[in-house]
């Protein structure tokens, strides 16, 4: 069964190789990690290599709900492109673009099949916001 590709993306202010350092460093990601100011991320850990492992804590914060977030890494360019598989065979694809002094970030992502497209599209979106807001704000 082939899942529904979402698609979302952004521009942020800033260098190339340091937007991939904020969004690949686990001190980094546990700062942006969450869609809401309700919600956090406790801990990350990234092996940043093929084969290797991405996985974050998402919660919120009155303790109410949480869950593990995980995948492999079957593709890793430095400062360019990132791909996971998580543990249900459902991809992601993450592309870091030069866009004069900005970084535009593209995230397709397979659609599961518990939550509405739009509402996944707003939740990644949501994210990828917040780590724009973070990144900017450094």
């Amino acid at each position: 069964m082939g899942f529904n590709k979402i698609k979302i993306e952004a521009t942020v202010r800033g260098d190339r190789s340091q937007v991939w350092e904020a969004w690949t460093k686990p001190e980094h990601i546990t700062k942006w990690n969450f869609a809401t100011d309700s919600w956090c991320c406790p801990w990350a850990e990234n092996d940043l290599r093929v084969g290797g492992k991405y996985s974050a804590r998402m919660e919120a914060k009155d303790g109410s709900f949480g869950f593990d977030f995980e995948g492999v890494y079957q593709e890793v360019t430095p400062y360019s492109r990132l791909v996971f598989v998580m543990p249900d065979g459902r991809s992601v694809a993450t592309e870091f673009a030069d866009e004069g002094g900005q970084t535009r970030i593209t995230t397709v992502f397979d659609a599961e099949t518990q939550n509405s497209e739009e509402m996944q599209k707003n939740g990644w979106q949501a994210i990828l916001n917040n780590f724009k807001g973070y990144f900017e704000g450094l």
